[in-house]
């Protein structure tokens, strides 16, 4: 049985009337609703669509499925939101150096970090797995609740990135959690498959090579016990998983996963349309 997570010496989530300044300034809440609003116009248009031609054409199960849940995420909306998330003062440090980089895209949003740390709150997880770290952004969300026994095995092969990530773990003061593991993730996955670790974990999330997610997937399902959670992101990919039309590799391996997790009866599965579209599997079964 998993054990309750403790409070952590240095929290997640701050009141917002305890942070120095506010969380996002106009221009950078801006900024990220336009980003997401290019990653969700796709999907959200597409499903408008398909429920106005569904309730036409007399098909009304889509219609019924959609009427409610479609919405439409504008600047204002998505800054009224961000408004709405803790971000403690060092992730938005983070974050602000991050965005000054190449490839900024690929840090997660400050709502799905918020997300990853409530997931693994409500689980009382000690033992994790990030898979794709970038420049630290979500596993510093992961290892600042974790309990001081808690342990994140960071997956990235970027010695850059991982450059920036040391240096805020040692900011926030939590070195001491994170394993970093600097080799290409599924070397590392089976490598701790054979140090004797299979169904040792308790949460683990992937944000890294998409035509990789299987091959992870099914090392993650070896290592994360039975009742852990298995989160991936970009599971949506800027809405081309909907479209028929694009046909590229990642958005194929993409579909296919999302295919393949559908009937995959080991896990039971939640694709949540938060960011670029987040699966949460938890795992039901050794077999």
């Amino acid at each position: 049985m998993a054990m309750a997570c403790p409070s952590s010496p240095l929290p997640l989530l701050l009141p917002l009337r305890s942070c120095p300044k506010p969380l996002f300034s106009p221009s950078f809440a801006s900024a990220l609703a336009r980003r997401r609003l290019r990653v969700l116009r796709a999907g959200n248009s597409a499903v408008a669509s398909t429920t106005v031609a569904a309730a036409a054409a007399g098909d009304d199960e889509v219609a019924k499925c959609g009427r409610k849940q479609v919405i439409s995420l504008t600047p204002e909306l998505y800054r009224y939101l961000l408004s709405n998330v803790r971000e403690h003062p060092i992730l938005r440090e983070l974050r602000e150096e991050t965005a000054t980089m190449r490839g900024s895209q690929m840090q997660v949003s400050p709502d799905q970090a918020q997300l990853l740390a409530m997931l693994v709150q409500i689980t009382g997880a000690q033992r994790c797995i990030e898979v794709g770290v970038y420049t630290g952004y979500s596993s510093l969300a992961v290892a600042l609740v974790l309990p001081e026994s808690g342990r994140l095995v960071a997956c990235e092969r970027d010695e850059k990135c991982l450059g920036i990530a040391r240096k805020y773990y040692e900011h926030a003061g939590v070195s001491r959690k994170v394993v970093i593991k600097q080799a290409l993730a599924a070397d590392t996955l089976r490598s701790l498959i054979s140090n004797g670790e299979a169904c040792s974990y308790d949460f683990a999330f992937v944000d890294a090579e998409k035509r990789m997610y299987d091959e992870y997937f099914e090392l993650l399902l070896q290592l994360v016990r039975v009742g852990g959670l298995i989160v991936i992101d970009n599971v949506l990919w800027h809405g081309k998983v909907a479209d028929p039309q694009v046909k590229d590799s990642k958005t194929v391996s993409l579909r296919n996963f999302n295919k393949k997790l559908l009937a995959d009866k080991r896990v039971n599965i939640s694709m949540v349309p938060i960011g670029d579209g987040m699966t949460i599997c938890r795992k039901m079964t050794d077999s």
